[in-house]
């Protein structure tokens, strides 16, 4: 991935993105007094804080990376996956409704979501849900969500 622009987030700019994180997870992912860039790439948006990318912008939607889910304790837009799973969404592969274990039910069809592991809760994949969170639990057949970010990809490796 080769970063074509990179500038300073003004401090309303800024403003804007950590209300919508905080919106999606429910928790302040962006410190108040935080100074962040944007540095723009062939496909995302990436929002830096300390050269770190803790989110990116992908159509007018913003998405937490992996490295931000990890070092904080979300509920919010959680989904559980058995093992079986993790070797196909670890290569980018969309999440299937039978391999959900469990999943938050205010999720709605829409909705930016998290994926995790059934044995050690560690973050996954970032994706969009194509299912209600309720449905997600009950169905066991078609896509349940539609992956946009996963380990080893090059937002990961940014």
């Amino acid at each position: 991935m080769e970063i074509k622009r990179r500038y300073c987030l003004k401090k309303k700019e800024l403003k804007r993105i950590r209300e919508e994180l905080n919106n999606i997870f429910g928790i302040e992912v962006i410190p108040k007094n935080a100074n962040g860039e944007l540095a723009i790439t062939d496909n995302y948006e990436m929002i830096l804080l300390n050269n770190e990318p803790i989110a990116f912008k992908l159509n007018d939607k913003i998405y937490p990376t992996l490295k931000t889910l990890l070092t904080h304790e979300l509920n919010k837009g959680k989904v559980v996956v058995d093992m079986g799973a993790v070797r196909f969404l670890a290569k980018g592969a969309d999440v299937m409704a039978p391999g959900i274990v469990d999943a938050d039910e205010n999720i709605k069809k829409g909705d930016v979501v998290f994926v995790v592991d059934e044995t050690h809760g560690r973050p996954l994949c970032v994706g969009e849900a194509l299912m209600d969170g309720k449905e997600m639990k009950e169905s066991n057949k078609g896509r349940a969500i539609k992956t946009i970010h996963y380990i080893g990809d090059d937002i990961w490796k940014f």
